[in-house]
């Protein structure tokens, strides 16, 4: 079957309040542009709504796409930074709303930047910037943008990438641990909007990839986040007193 056709019957149903997944036109429309047989190779697959496996990646479903793309909200000429790369799709679809110059993407694993990459210039969007960089600390020669996808769950938002929004953006992603939710941020880190049960894998580590046993970089986070914390003045300290003498300085 022609892939535009299969295209206009994934966004319809996408569209339908069975599924509910996309609920603006603009992204509607961009994902009746964008040639998802690009980024999945077997066009059996291409355009039914499930996950699929590449190279070791997910490919996300077209209503797991919709629903990060709709809690993210992005606009024509919105600087926007993509957190997990991945095969390329919602860069693409991105790239359709923003402008391909406007869209920046990074992943921790090199393979997939390749792939990325690749994925795009073939279809049409080679003015997207794809770079290996850990998804957690962002892309600070690119900074501030409007908006910021993470495709990847963690239990707090990043603190590098809520410092490269721009003071009205906002940064969507799954956050949680064994339970995730998908969520909308402004630029101090505060939840605006929740959009539902999410299932994603970790953010991973530098230096690790897929495949390999997971790490959970929540934990380490939260251990450094304990200990900032315990070292928090709580009001009560009176460093101007020497204790060990006994008498005030």
């Amino acid at each position: 079957m022609d892939p535009a056709v299969l295209r206009e019957d994934m966004v319809d149903s996408l569209e339908h309040e069975a599924k509910a997944a996309l609920d603006t036109e603009r992204v509607a429309l961009a994902m009746r542009e964008v040639p998802r047989e690009a980024f999945v190779n077997d066009e059996r697959v291409a355009y039914a709504d499930r996950a699929t496996e590449i190279d070791g990646t997910t490919v996300l479903a077209p209503s797991t796409a919709a629903r990060l793309l709709e809690a993210l909200d992005a606009r024509a000429s919105h600087s926007i930074l993509i957190a997990g790369s991945g095969v390329g799709y919602t860069a693409a679809v991105l790239a359709e709303i923003a402008g391909a110059e406007n869209v920046q993407a990074i992943d921790i694993d090199r393979n997939m930047v390749y792939a990325a990459r690749r994925n795009l210039e073939q279809a049409g969007y080679g003015g997207v910037l794809v770079d290996r960089r850990d998804g957690s600390r962002g892309f600070p020669e690119y900074a501030p943008f409007d908006r910021i996808l993470v495709e990847a769950a963690a239990v707090r938002p990043p603190r590098a990438l809520t410092d490269q929004l721009a003071p009205d953006g906002r940064l969507a992603m799954p956050m949680g641990a064994t339970e995730q939710t998908l969520v909308a941020l402004d630029a101090g880190g505060e939840v605006r909007e929740r959009h539902g049960p999410v299932a994603f894998r970790p953010l991973l580590l530098e230096g690790q990839q897929p495949g390999r046993p997971e790490r959970n970089r929540t934990e380490r986070e939260d251990r450094e986040f304990a200990e900032r914390n315990a070292r928090r003045r709580h009001g009560w300290e009176q460093e101007w007193i020497d204790w060990e003498a006994g008498r005030q300085r």
